[in-house]
């Protein structure tokens, strides 16, 4: 008797193992803690694995960029398990065509659209009493640009670009990721930082509170639509940068402000069978709800906004599975 439960046992665990197998492995490549990224990609990877659709997993990452050489080079299909990235349009668009530096002698070219996450802000924060009103008012101050070679950075040096303005005119030069970028602002060490991220970020609010709390208010400084700034943006990447204003109840700022906004996309390789692919779509629109309660960023998570993605007819293609599933459940033709 004991030696039959023993081989029941044996077998039971021998078939999990089998089914284990069975099942793809999904790595998602994150953010930096505090940044939006950080817990949509964490939300994504419990739905997946909790849905049974994958063994999926969230990895904290610098950004855009480092999810995108994942994606690139760590993809393995002969052992089924692919890198699925969290990416701002700009970075998406230029890892695919090459002009990325670090990408321009091989492409991310293998990465394809499932869907439309978000609008992230391009933050540019500071405090009422920093008496920083406009970008070149950085020039002299304690400034940080973001993680070293994240969207954040590269939007960042490309907002200062459009306002004439050099890092090298900065007082300090940092390369903070969010939530320390928040923490060093809060304890006076920065005069101001750009983020690039959904809204809310959790860092900027908590950073809010913690100025309040001082005394002081928190303050992001204005791009107007027709200012250099926005234009040489939205030249440099049309259709992908757009403006808008940020209600000043987002973050409790004294004054709405003009701001700058570019897209987020979830990214998942070519190589990733339709079947999976599909099944990941599935997963995710079944569960928004699931997904909003992790990350209020996630409202713009909708099948609307995919659909309008597409309708733009982007230069990144949309992956085939995610095309059956818009097609299947209506929302294409």
């Amino acid at each position: 008797m004991k030696l039959w439960k023993v081989l029941v046992i044996a077998l039971m665990l021998v078939l999990g193992a089998a089914l284990a197998q069975q099942r793809p492995r999904v790595v998602i490549p994150t953010g930096s803690t505090g940044g939006v990224f950080f817990f949509y990609g964490q939300a994504i990877a419990k739905l997946l694995s909790e849905s049974g659709v994958a063994d999926a997993t969230a990895q904290q990452t610098g950004g855009s960029y480092d999810n995108l050489l994942l994606l690139r080079d760590r993809t393995d299909p002969a052992s089924r398990t692919y890198y699925c990235a969290l990416a701002t349009t700009d970075s998406a668009l230029v890892t695919y065509t090459g002009e990325e530096p670090r990408f321009a002698q091989r492409k991310a070219d293998m990465q394809r659209i499932m869907f439309y996450m978000y609008p992230s802000l391009i933050h540019i924060v500071t405090t009422e009493n920093s008496g920083i009103k406009f970008v070149g008012d950085l020039r002299g101050k304690r400034v940080s640009t973001g993680q070293p070679g994240s969207s954040t950075e590269n939007l960042a040096l490309l907002v200062l670009k459009g306002a004439g303005v050099d890092v090298r005119e900065f007082a300090k030069r940092e390369r903070l990721p969010a939530a320390e970028s928040a923490k060093a602002l809060s304890e006076g060490t920065i005069d101001a930082y750009f983020w690039v991220g959904g809204v809310p970020t959790a860092s900027v609010v908590e950073l809010a509170q913690s100025l309040a709390r001082k005394g002081d208010q928190i303050k992001l400084v204005d791009s107007p639509r027709n200012g250099p700034t926005a234009q040489l943006l939205m030249k440099e990447f049309p259709g992908i940068i757009t403006t808008g204003v940020l209600p000043k109840a987002a973050y409790g700022t004294k004054d709405n402000v003009f701001a700058l906004y570019t897209g987020n996309v979830f990214l998942c390789p070519a190589s990733m069978p339709d079947d999976l692919a599909a099944a990941i779509m599935k997963a995710v629109f079944s569960n928004l709800q699931t997904l909003v309660t992790a990350t209020a960023a996630a409202r713009d998570t909708t099948i609307k906004n995919t659909v309008d993605l597409y309708n733009q007819k982007v230069v990144i293609p949309f992956h085939p599975g995610a095309l059956r599933y818009l097609r299947e459940t209506g929302a294409i033709r």
